[in-house]
């Protein structure tokens, strides 16, 4: 790995993609420490030290420690894959809307519609944190103080939206998955410094911290595992003469993915649960009932939440492995090239045999994916770890290191480099 990141380097292309995703990374990090004006950070901290503390460290935990400050980026990317998820079920259900961004310049239609979403969805939830819950830590209660606040925080999801679009662009990796990637890597410092702190004060025990380790190792175990898993399918081509010429005639295969969707099931499902949290911030008699049924923070919410949890990923494992391949296309695609699976007919029955394998493996994949994603939550659930990740920043996490790695290895491949990944 070390070897071909070395070698990444050399390449001036791929060095400057690296650089300039590393000074992205850093600016989203220089601004999740610049705070909201006009907010009472003593109020804050009374607010994340009182009874809400579960609720509110679940927020701060997706934010990448952003909200617990207060800063212009308190609201993070979210309102950006809520945009999506609810832009790619409305193709699903609305058949004209899925043939318009099936058209050429369909992608760059849907990326400008998520965009405005986006900035809806921003402008509510800045609302609900200012006209809400933290009305109490505005100084100044005007009406035009108010706004600032609510200014502020639509900017700051708008200008991350742009830097991860920036990024996916200009530089290596999903910009988006990215900046999920890093917030949740900031709070490694903090909460191993809260696990010593506990450890030397006998709140936590050596076997709590043993036990939370094993289940780490084994969630970066199981997501290379259950990412690079495939099944090939044997395809054949048939020979066929173009003037003095001989085409065809080749045996390959379908790598299909057990996990084809990657992680962003869990970065959907995650986003979709912390829906009731967000509702409780207009409503703040709510709080205690959410914090109660919802959050993963104690019982009985925590396997509620873990219930959710599981059910979502799988059903969005499902959705998302539909967006990416469809069998039909996929096989009138090897009709038209000559292309056919040995012991399956061309056309309608190749794609009923490319759905039952896709079906077969992607439920594989989703159960793995969602008992990956939950088995720590319950553990962090009944210790005292004081530890903010679970199973599911992780898990994304992983996914998204992985993921990335995948990009700079298939930069490598295109130059004849050997990678790490095989």
């Amino acid at each position: 790995m070390f070897e071909t990141l070395k070698n990444a380097w050399k390449i001036p292309d791929l060095r400057k993609r690296i650089l300039f995703t590393f000074m992205m990374l850093v600016i989203y990090r220089l601004g999740a420490v610049i705070p909201v004006p006009g907010i009472d950070r003593t109020v804050v901290h009374q607010m994340f030290s009182g009874n809400a503390g579960g609720l509110l460290d679940f927020f701060d935990m997706m934010s990448g420690g952003a909200f617990k400050d207060f800063t212009i980026f308190a609201l993070n990317i979210y309102p950006y894959i809520t945009s999506s998820i609810i832009l790619q079920l409305l193709a699903i259900a609305i058949p004209k809307l899925e043939q318009m961004f099936k058209q050429e310049d369909g992608k760059k239609k849907m990326a400008q519609w998520t965009r405005y979403v986006t900035v809806i969805l921003a402008l509510i939830q800045a609302t609900a944190y200012a006209v809400g819950f933290f009305n109490s830590a505005i100084i100044d209660r005007s009406f035009l103080s108010i706004v600032s606040v609510i200014i502020v925080l639509t900017a700051g999801t708008a200008f991350l939206m742009w830097l991860g679009e920036l990024i996916t662009e200009k530089g290596i990796g999903n910009g988006i998955s990215m900046i999920i990637m890093i917030g949740i890597v900031s709070r490694y410092p903090r909460d191993l410094g809260t696990v010593i702190f506990n450890m030397q004060n006998g709140k936590v025990n050596i076997l709590e911290i043993i036990l939370f380790l094993v289940f780490a190792f084994i969630i970066v175990v199981g997501v290379i595992a259950i990412q690079q898993g495939e099944r090939k399918i044997p395809v054949q081509y048939a020979k066929r003469v173009v003037g003095r010429k001989m085409y065809g005639g080749q045996s390959t295969h379908i790598p299909m993915k057990v996990l084809m969707a990657g992680v962003m099931p869990v970065i959907f499902a995650s986003t979709l649960l912390a829906i009731p949290q967000t509702l409780a911030f207009f409503f703040p008699s709510m709080t205690a009932g959410v914090q109660k049924y919802f959050s993963p923070a104690q019982a009985p919410g925590v396997y509620l939440y873990t219930t959710l949890n599981i059910l979502l990923i799988i059903f969005f494992t499902y959705f998302y492995t539909a967006v990416q391949f469809n069998p039909f296309e996929y096989s009138n695609t090897l009709k038209e090239n000559g292309g056919f699976i040995p012991g399956i007919r061309p056309g309608r029955p190749t794609a009923e045999y490319l759905s039952k394998v896709l079906n077969r493996i992607t439920i594989a994949g989703a159960v793995a994916l969602a008992i990956i994603a939950t088995i720590p939550t319950l553990v962090l659930s009944f210790t005292n770890l004081s530890i903010h990740f679970g199973g599911t920043s992780l898990l994304i996490v992983t996914g998204v290191a992985l993921e990335t790695m995948k990009q700079i290895e298939a930069q490598m491949l295109m130059r004849h480099y050997k990678g790490f990944l095989k």
